[in-house]
């Protein structure tokens, strides 16, 4: 993709005005920018390409369109959930890990217009470009599962979520309160952002329930909405072994539908059987949330395919019917496993 895009940024290109040469933080609404690539999205992708382009095309050619104040690095909170590290050690602030050749607007997208190369923010603003890289990751859905929200509200509760970091200190913090019963884990009927992380905190947690001689009564259990216990045949036996060898019990093809916090129950489904139900007492629950492709990328039918993802080439990442629009990670058609590192 990055050999792609820098070709395609050598090509002639469109008469583009002046813009910002520093980072904006302009709280001025209703302004208009051009740009040579515009990157939305400060994540790992979005970072990466931007200092990758930044540094071929020269200050103020770059714009990158992210709202958000604080970079995490995310495969970290697997290791805060587990106590090993702090949420403090995963985050930078945007500004020191966005390249200083870029320029940053302090906003987000609203809508997108590839047939007039331009993208509208969400204060009014509109950046029309040459080329669009789309970096924007998945959007969460803690609200799909009813109960769950309320359960992460409730002070030194239960029910903990490594996937954001409004909830990964609650992960540790459910741990060590936990004194007996049932320990579940849980993985969506969705697309989801690092697939082995739900299994990650599993094996972490069980760990430390032994280091800590609480295991003798825990009973742990992993509920995953798939037909196998990971994706990759010859990982997946060795997981197997490791689940029989831990005393795990592993409930394929089971996936949360709702959390009652008031009683400590969860609700599941059987996907094969989608009219039985069951219902387990937890003390402690691990839920990892629903995930898909964001409302903003969904509502532009021309850029997605049938399910909301930036419909790209899984070659080259360029767009199958925009050819100077790119996406990177896990907003993309890419049908490789989303995801950015592992621990």
């Amino acid at each position: 993709m990055i050999k792609v895009l820098c070709y395609s940024l050598k090509t002639k290109s469109l008469p583009v005005g002046l813009i910002a040469r520093s980072v904006s933080t302009s709280g001025v609404l209703n302004e208009n920018h051009r740009c040579k690539l515009l990157v939305v999205g400060g994540g790992a992708g979005g970072c990466s390409v931007a200092a990758k382009a930044s540094n071929k095309l020269g200050e103020g050619k770059v714009i990158v369109l992210e709202p958000a104040d604080k970079h995490y690095y995310q495969p970290m909170f697997t290791l805060i959930g587990g106590g090993i590290k702090k949420l403090d050690d995963s985050c930078r602030p945007m500004k020191t890990v966005l390249p200083a050749l870029a320029t940053w607007i302090k906003d987000s997208a609203a809508k997108f217009e590839p047939e007039s190369n331009t993208v509208y923010t969400s204060n009014g603003d509109k950046i029309e470009y040459e080329y669009l890289l789309v970096a924007v990751g998945l959007q969460l859905h803690y609200d799909k599962i009813p109960g769950l929200l309320e359960a992460l509200a409730v002070p030194n509760g239960k029910v903990c979520s490594n996937y954001s970091p409004k909830y990964v200190d609650r992960t540790f913090q459910s741990l060590q309160n936990f004194k007996s019963g049932n320990a579940v884990f849980t993985f969506p009927n969705s697309p989801v952002k690092c697939p082995g992380a739900p299994q990650k905190i599993l094996y972490i947690a069980e760990h430390y329930l032994r280091k800590t001689n609480k295991r003798k009564n825990a009973q742990l259990q992993y509920n995953t909405s798939l037909p196998v216990l990971f994706g990759v045949k010859h990982y997946a036996d060795a997981l197997w072994e490791i689940v029989k060898k831990r005393d795990i019990n592993v409930n394929l093809r089971t996936n949360l539908v709702e959390v009652k916090p008031a009683t400590d129950e969860a609700v599941f489904e059987n996907l094969d059987k989608p009219d039985e139900r069951f219902t387990v007492k937890y003390e402690f629950l691990h839920v990892t949330p629903p995930m898909g492709a964001p409302d903003v990328l969904k509502a532009c039918k021309s850029l997605v395919n049938e399910v909301g993802f930036v419909d790209v080439s899984k070659d080259t990442l360029q767009h199958q019917k925009f050819s100077n629009i790119f996406a990177i990670g896990d907003c993309s058609s890419s049908p490789n496993s989303k995801t950015a590192a592992s621990v």
